[in-house]
């Protein structure tokens, strides 16, 4: 093969010194049809053949080519990574490296891109923020194992525009209550709120969309800006270019962060372990533009924040009527409420992990939220069999089989099974729950638990014992563990003699 060099030298001595062909030959003993080839065509640079080499990927290259036109079939949010894509291929037998199958996707997709040039690509105008002028917001959907359970996640994205530094969080759904914490806790990670907030058109902000960049924004949504004081920004419907700096994130997240998850045991854990992985890779990206990592980007930016002040209560506000049976619903399920507020209207307020009822302008009840996502499956009912107390007073045969005395603390069921053999025992084990609503549980329940020890299951040495330990906690005075019986270890004598003792040692007075 001829190299570069000697071209060179040919087309000087030809062209330039005047050189004949069959002087050139006797030169460099090149064929004059191969010196004629490459002065007749003008070459100045040579063409070489690059011999072909197998490949371990080329059993399953034509595999992996309708795995990638399948790909892009699918929504962004549901293809396949590189490295998922190669991990699959491994189980189908390949033996390769990363390398190989990523070169190959690129070769593909620089393909597919020259087969659409017809069409022509968009232009953009790179963007650039001052410190602390904004944050960009975006949900995502992943995975996670949670409590042994593989469950589909809706992912809060919020990232600070200058310093890049970002914050994800997971929740079961995307709602407003949802966005609002979502929203409190980027901030208090973020350490402040920035003057200005990039959003799409998402539901739990807009209610509708206008012409232009006219939007009609909910109003809880209006009185969590107004509460942070920073301005709402929409992005154009379809132009996610417009705060593509969450956009990579979305995707960046799914592979740095998401792929090699552990499990969990509970949602919360989750949350903690991201924000701790979030502040980790602050330390290890690089800024693209500044000098530096993230890390040291949010340091500069931190100073230019907001102080967020107090947090926003971020609960979605509904108006419910209570049923007869002291129970209000709320996403199929059913929660209790107190029997004095039955068949009345009642506020619940929705939060993202809790129910709070309230009316009359004070709390009634809270209760853990329960967001399952089981079709065709009836919703659950969450009692305080507390709730129930009022109506027992009155009924008090519906203890036997009342639905939320199954879950009494087993000190009471123990007491209860004594109680209801005898006549008249349902009536005073509903008197001796009746004492939760006048004095603590936890001492009502310790009362239950010390007279069952002493084998005494009676109301009456219920309320004396209870009496005992408020009088010794009001007091500060120990308890006294009396014996219930006076138990004589020796047995006096009958001795008169001792008697004429004492009288001799005795002294009168005169």
């Amino acid at each position: 093969m001829i190299s570069m060099e000697l071209l060179s030298v040919i087309r000087r001595w030809h062209y330039r010194d005047h050189v004949p062909i069959r002087e050139i030959e006797r030169r460099t003993r090149l064929s004059r049809n191969t010196i004629r080839k490459y002065l007749r065509a003008e070459t100045v640079e040579p063409q070489f053949k690059v011999a072909e080499r197998p490949s371990r990927l080329d059993p399953f290259a034509e595999k992996l080519a309708t795995w990638l036109a399948l790909e892009t079939s699918k929504s962004r949010k549901q293809r396949r990574t590189g490295r998922r894509l190669h991990v699959d291929l491994v189980a189908l037998g390949y033996d390769g490296s990363y390398g190989r199958v990523a070169a190959f996707i690129r070769n593909w997709k620089a393909e597919q891109q020259r087969a659409r040039q017809t069409t022509g690509r968009g232009v953009f105008v790179p963007l650039r923020f001052q410190p602390g002028e904004a944050f960009q917001f975006d949900w995502g959907e992943d995975w996670a194992v949670i409590g042994g359970r593989r469950v589909k996640l809706q992912v809060a994205h919020t990232k600070l525009s200058y310093s890049r530094a970002f914050i994800l969080r997971a929740y079961p759904l995307q709602t407003h209550e949802m966005l609002f914490d979502a929203l409190t806790e980027a901030f208090r990670v973020l350490g402040g709120v920035p003057r200005r907030g990039i959003f799409d058109n998402m539901k739990t902000a807009v209610d509708r969309v206008g012409p232009g960049k006219v939007r009609q924004v909910n109003l809880r949504f209006s009185a969590l800006v107004s509460h942070y004081l920073f301005e709402a920004e929409f992005c154009n419907p379809a132009a996610g270019w417009e705060k593509g700096q969450i956009e990579k994130t979305v995707q960046d997240a799914r592979r740095q962060i998401w792929q090699e998850m552990p499990h969990f045991p509970d949602l919360a854990s989750l949350n903690v372990w991201l924000e701790a992985r979030c502040r980790e890779r602050w330390t290890i990206l690089r800024h693209v533009e500044l000098p530096g990592s993230l890390a040291e980007a949010h340091a500069a930016e931190v100073p230019h924040l907001m102080v967020p002040g107090r947090p926003f209560d971020g609960f979605v506000e509904h108006t419910k009527r209570v049923s007869p049976t002291c129970l209000v619903q709320f996403e199929s399920n059913r929660y209790s409420v107190p029997a004095s507020f039955a068949n009345r209207p009642v506020s619940l307020r929705v939060y993202p992990d809790r129910l709070v009822i309230a009316a009359e302008g004070r709390i009634l009840c809270e209760h853990p939220r329960i967001v399952e996502r089981s079709h065709g499956v009836p919703g659950r009912t969450i009692y305080d069999w507390r709730h129930y107390l009022a109506v027992l007073q009155r009924k008090p045969g519906a203890l036997r089989n009342g639905a939320p005395f199954s879950e009494l603390p087993e000190a009471f069921r123990t007491l209860q099974t004594h109680l209801l053999r005898r006549t008249g025992g349902d009536r005073e084990m509903v008197e001796i729950l009746a004492l939760v609503l006048q004095h603590d549980e936890q001492a009502v329940l310790c009362a239950v638990e010390l007279a069952l020890e002493e084998g005494v299951a009676t109301k009456t040495h219920v309320l004396n014992t209870l009496h005992r330990l408020t009088d010794a906690k009001k007091t500060g005075a120990p308890r006294l563990d009396a014996p219930q019986a006076l138990v004589l270890e020796r047995e006096p004598q009958a001795d008169t003699g001792r008697y004429d003792a004492l009288r001799g040692e005795a002294r009168h007075a005169s």
